[in-house]
């Protein structure tokens, strides 16, 4: 849907990639008509552009025994939004942080692994971020849809 200027195989190999990260190059030729040689080249040139960046794993905090998930959405004075966002980068709870539209905006996820963790992140950090107007957190409670990266 959203790459244009990639052709079908190329779609075809990101699709199986994002079911599967761990799909040989044989599979995935297989499966789009190539040799493995030409999956791994196109693979490569993909990397190479910037269209695929990583390869990960994903945890699922709801599934790990105690773990909090929360979202934050911060607004800050304008001349202060990218200085909390450096400061919220360097802090291990945060796991994301997107500037959104509105006013000065951040949209921060933090998973910690506790609930004490999360207070901490809480009153040690975010209640102590300069410039702040706005704060409000929502603990998420279960996953229901999570769609990673964009759709095909």
């Amino acid at each position: 849907m959203f790459l244009d200027g990639l052709d079908d195989i190329d779609k075809k190999i990101i699709g199986l990639l994002i079911e599967n990260a761990r799909m040989s190059y044989s599979e995935i030729g297989q499966k789009v008509g190539i040799s493995r040689v030409a999956v791994k080249m196109r693979v490569n040139a993909l990397e190479q552009k910037g269209i695929i960046e990583e390869y990960t794993t994903v945890i699922n905090p709801q599934k790990i025994s105690g773990a909090v998930s929360c979202y934050f959405d911060i607004e800050t004075k304008p001349e202060v939004l990218m200085d909390v966002a450096e400061l919220l980068r360097k802090n291990d709870t945060i796991t994301q942080i997107y500037r959104i539209t509105g006013k000065s905006k951040l949209h921060v996820h933090a998973v910690a692994a506790s609930p004490e963790e999360m207070e901490e992140l809480v009153y040690n950090t975010i209640d102590k971020l300069p410039g702040v107007l706005e704060c409000s957190c929502n603990m998420i409670f279960s996953r229901i849809k999570d769609i990673k990266g964009l759709r095909l």
